[in-house]
């Protein structure tokens, strides 16, 4: 009875999963679909609970034992995520992510590490055996790879790292580690195990996630957060088939395959297949000087940008990720709704790899409160810029450059961009005349159209909203 009631929940927890899931899919329901998939993950582990008591009588000389380590566990681990997730701020956000994603990935590759020493994969034939060794090695890469992409958006990491011969390095890496890992298959086959070779196994695997990580540059980390969380969803499906946990297996899959898709439509959108995300350095020197740019950057006060606004028809704002450094999304949509009271058409243009992570820019907006019916992607809004009258950049850089139409030395050349430049007029808020990320010159603060308002984002629309004010 008791095995129906764990297949019963089990399957329980399955149906959340997905549901919740498609219920993330629109920003509309985005929240009621964490709710739902962490009410399946509460049932899994209840699940995970039962099973614990169900187990063999040879087993249940330890289950006390057992079950208050994990008792502890989840105490420590429910009360370090509930004070982080409360205290990190929304510029911490993407960092926090790629932390939890690692953890992820470490939690799948301990499984396969603690099955492999055990010797109890190996004891349940050569494909569990070789589910857990795979599972081991992409979730211990997704471990260490997400921790150097979360210091990397943290600051504690500045620039890219990069070997010399650092292709070759890390195919070394990688087939050394595939190459441990069918040893330790087959030792297991022959009944012999070798400890030592399993810990070197997860070494390597640790240290090709560092060296795959350390040459990516900041502008394609929400590529990298994607992938990493794809690996880490491979990871937990692979070793829920070790441990025959149908809950891991449906999860990991369904992480997995949302992952993948996440990261396939990013890096379509940049214009650049996966591959040369990994293996090549973006950013850096453009293959132009700043003299071949024609133009020059004009400065303009915030307050002549806020009444052009003001007396508008449309008015397109482009959010980066200077806007949640400022902390400044707050601020922008009081702004807004002043222009809408006025009867201005306002709208926003999210890019795919706008801030530090998928999603960025959209969970900003909705912690300010912005409808999500103003709130439009790249492809849907992309038309309209050449009948807005104004369109006003916030701290993004690389998505809103025309270099990428037409200059093939830059490395980004034909990623599609937001076509600020092709408003009537563009304002573009930063706080300097640096380049961004990528270190790519943007021509947009060139062009004829283009005016330059410097300074905090959050102190710029403070001053719009005084100039606005002053009108009325």
């Amino acid at each position: 009875m008791s095995q129906f009631i764990i297949e019963a929940v089990y399957f329980l927890t399955a149906l959340l999963f997905i549901y919740g899931l498609k219920r993330m899919a629109s920003p509309v329901t985005a929240r009621s679909g964490i709710l739902i998939a962490g009410i399946g993950m509460v049932l899994a582990v209840l699940a995970a609970f039962l099973y614990g008591f169900d187990v063999r009588e040879a087993a249940q000389e330890h289950l006390t034992m057992n079950v208050a380590l994990v008792l502890i566990a989840l105490g420590l681990g429910l009360g370090w995520a509930w004070y982080s997730g409360k205290k990190v701020a929304m510029t911490d956000m993407p960092q926090m992510v790629a932390l939890y994603n690692g953890m992820g990935g470490g939690a799948a590759a301990a499984i396969a590490a603690t099955e492999l020493f055990s010797g109890n994969a190996q004891s349940h034939g050569v494909v569990v055996s070789i589910l857990a060794v795979l599972g081991g090695l992409i979730g211990a890469v997704a471990l260490s790879g997400s921790l150097i992409a979360w210091a990397k958006l943290d600051g504690r990491m500045n620039g890219v790292i990069r070997l010399p011969a650092q292709q070759l390095i890390n195919l070394v890496l990688f087939l050394g580690s595939l190459a441990l890992g069918a040893y330790i298959v087959a030792s297991g086959i022959e009944g012999g195990i070798s400890f030592p070779l399993i810990a070197l196994f997860f070494i390597l695997a640790l240290i090709l996630g560092v060296l795959l990580t350390t040459p990516i540059g900041g502008a394609d980390m929400p590529v990298v957060i994607s992938l990493y969380n794809a690996f880490t969803g491979l990871a937990v499906a692979f070793e829920g088939f070790v441990l025959q946990n149908p809950a891991m297996i449906i999860a990991g899959t369904v992480v997995g395959s949302a992952g993948t898709l996440l990261t396939l439509m990013m890096a379509k959108a940049m214009n650049r297949p996966v591959s040369n995300v990994i293996f090549s350095q973006f950013g850096g020197d453009d293959g132009s000087e700043d003299g071949d740019i024609e133009g020059t950057m004009k400065p303009a006060d915030a307050s002549d940008a806020a009444i052009a606004m003001y007396y508008a028809s449309k008015v397109i704002i482009v959010p980066g990720y200077g806007l949640a450094v400022a902390q400044a999304q707050h601020k922008l949509y009081e702004f807004v709704k002043l222009l809408q009271k006025q009867g201005v058409d306002v709208a926003f243009a999210i890019h795919p790899v706008a801030g530090r992570m998928p999603g960025h820019m959209n969970v900003l907006l909705a912690e300010a409160g912005v409808p999500y019916d103003i709130i439009h992607d790249l492809e849907d809004i992309n038309e309209d810029f050449p009948q807005a009258d104004v369109a006003i950049v916030l701290g993004a850089n690389d998505v809103v450059n025309p270099a990428a139409r037409h200059r093939k030395s830059s490395p980004i050349y034909g990623m599609p961009i937001l076509n600020v430049d092709m408003a009537r007029q563009a304002y573009v808020v930063k706080r300097g005349q640096g380049k961004g990320y990528s270190g790519v010159e943007n021509e947009l603060f060139f062009a004829e159209n283009t005016s330059m308002v410097y300074g905090d984002a959050q102190k710029v629309m403070v001053q719009m909203i005084e100039a606005v004010k002053s009108l009325g």
